[in-house]
């Protein structure tokens, strides 16, 4: 009976280094083919950033990794409190489609693949016996229920074995507390429960985990407290930090009195947050805190005041009141988004010219009034005009004789005619006529001189124009 025994783990053995050596052979054939492959194909490949999982044993939950960036999440079941998972760094020793399973505790005891595998229809070995595998118990995921291998639903771990090759890294953590980036830049964080208790939290525990990000004055006490205390993983969103470019450079935090100031911007509640100490300290600029009315005070202005945590904060939007700056977010080189804030130029002053008072237009009443007005009015006579109209009765004329003279000299002069006389008049009204265009004055032509008649030594007259005689 003891010999059956032995052939059967004798048996068990073989099949163990079977299993264990066609895999190498399938991975170098696998190579070989990719050897053959073109050279670009094999450059392409190389240049793609490495995978890795991470499994957190107090979330139980499997991430994947390329690079930094998370391209799925798995729920598992690990192994019972007995018999709990280990932590540490693994990688992939190699892979098996439909495997067998035998008893650790018992080698005599095999199972194939099918429906009744423990194992499911997938096996990912990380170091000795434990591995990351599929299930014939899919109600067992998200317990601690395994002898300590990573259990996972049969279409997820399908999944993850099409995606990672042997050699992938491994990293097997227990963190009860999770904080991370959301893609839309909040900064969340997890709570979960200590199912090996191994590990006991505080709230100082959960905000040392929040500082690195700059968001930890605006998670209260309270709201942790309450966290630890029901650990249950679900998500608890702080705020979305933002670095802060003031002037053209990155505001450094600060430290004062023993007191160390963050520099970072919070946007939460639809309100944006920026730090007043350290840009006060960037600008040198004197800044009052009145913690009783909220108030902050600098010489450009007074604006409301937000304390959280020892930390004082103000609405961007109040910044230019406060430090004369203003801006917003911007795209930063590192894919990310920055708040660049600058300086403000006070805007010239620009003058307003006065529009002109027009009149108003004249209304029929009022043209009424003003003829009313005209008809009652009374000549008004200068009493002196009178007085000297009544000491003049018999004054003569004042008689030019050589006006005379000039007259009889020209005895053979005729009178204008009436043609004559309307074309000199069509010139002197050309000559002082003053035009407008769009309200502008323009100024009128310029009038020469009259020109004067002369009497010639032969008694002949001649015409001389005044503007271009020599004196």
């Amino acid at each position: 009976m003891d010999w059956f025994r032995l052939q059967k783990k004798i048996a068990a053995g073989i099949l163990g280094l079977t299993l264990l050596f066609n895999l190498p052979i399938a991975q170098a054939e696998e190579s070989t083919q990719k050897n053959s492959a073109p050279e670009n194909t094999q450059t392409a490949s190389t240049s793609k950033p490495q995978k890795k999982i991470v499994i957190n044993s107090a979330s139980r939950i499997l991430t994947l990794y390329e690079g930094d960036k998370k391209i799925a999440m798995y729920p598992l079941g690990l192994g019972k409190t007995s018999t709990p998972t280990p932590t540490g760094y693994y990688k992939i020793l190699e892979k098996a489609v439909n495997p067998s399973w035998i008893d650790p505790s018992d080698p005599e005891y095999e199972v194939p693949s099918g429906p009744d595998n423990p194992l499911g229809y997938r096996w990912m070995q990380i170091q000795g016996n434990y591995g990351i595998h599929g299930t014939n118990k899919p109600d067992s995921i998200g317990y601690y229920v395994s002898n300590g291998c990573v259990r996972m639903y049969e279409k997820d771990v399908e999944e993850l074995y099409d995606n990672v090759e042997v050699n992938t890294p491994v990293e097997i953590t227990y963190n009860r507390v999770v904080v991370e980036k959301a893609p839309d830049d909040n900064v969340v964080y997890y709570i979960y429960p200590d199912g090996y208790g191994w590990q006991n939290i505080t709230v100082a525990d959960v905000m040392r985990w929040l500082e690195p990000y700059g968001v930890a004055p605006f998670a209260s006490d309270v709201e942790i407290e309450n966290e630890i205390q029901a650990s249950d993983g679900e998500a608890n969103y702080v705020g979305k930090p933002y670095n802060i470019e003031l002037n053209g450079k990155f505001l450094p935090q600060v430290e004062l009195n023993g007191r160390t100031f963050i520099s970072r911007a919070v946007v939460r509640d639809t309100i944006t947050y920026i730090p007043v100490v350290p840009i006060a300290v960037a600008l040198q600029t004197k800044i009052e805190w009145r913690a009783s009315e909220s108030t902050l005070k600098t010489a450009y202005g007074e604006v409301t005041g937000y304390e959280r945590k020892k930390q004082i904060y103000c609405n961007v939007d109040d910044a230019v009141l406060l430090f004369n700056i203003d801006g917003g977010l911007r795209n930063a080189s590192n894919g990310g988004k920055v708040l660049s804030l600058h300086t403000v130029t006070p805007p010239p002053t620009v003058e307003v010219d006065t529009p002109p008072v027009t009149d108003k237009p004249k209304t029929d009443e009022s043209i009424k009034r003003e003829d009313t007005t005209k008809r009652d009015e009374k000549p008004i006579v200068d009493e002196n005009v009178k007085q000297d109209d009544k000491n003049k009765p018999d004054e003569k004329p004042i008689v030019d004789e050589n006006v005379k003279q000039d007259d009889k000299t020209q005895p053979d002069e005729k009178p204008k005619q009436d043609k004559d006389v309307e074309r000199d008049e069509e010139i002197k009204t050309a000559e002082n006529s003053v035009e407008v265009e769009n309200g502008d004055e323009v100024d009128a032509p310029f009038q020469s001189r009259p020109a004067e008649r002369r009497t010639s030594g032969n008694g002949k007259s001649k015409t001389v124009d005044l503007t271009n005689e020599r004196k």
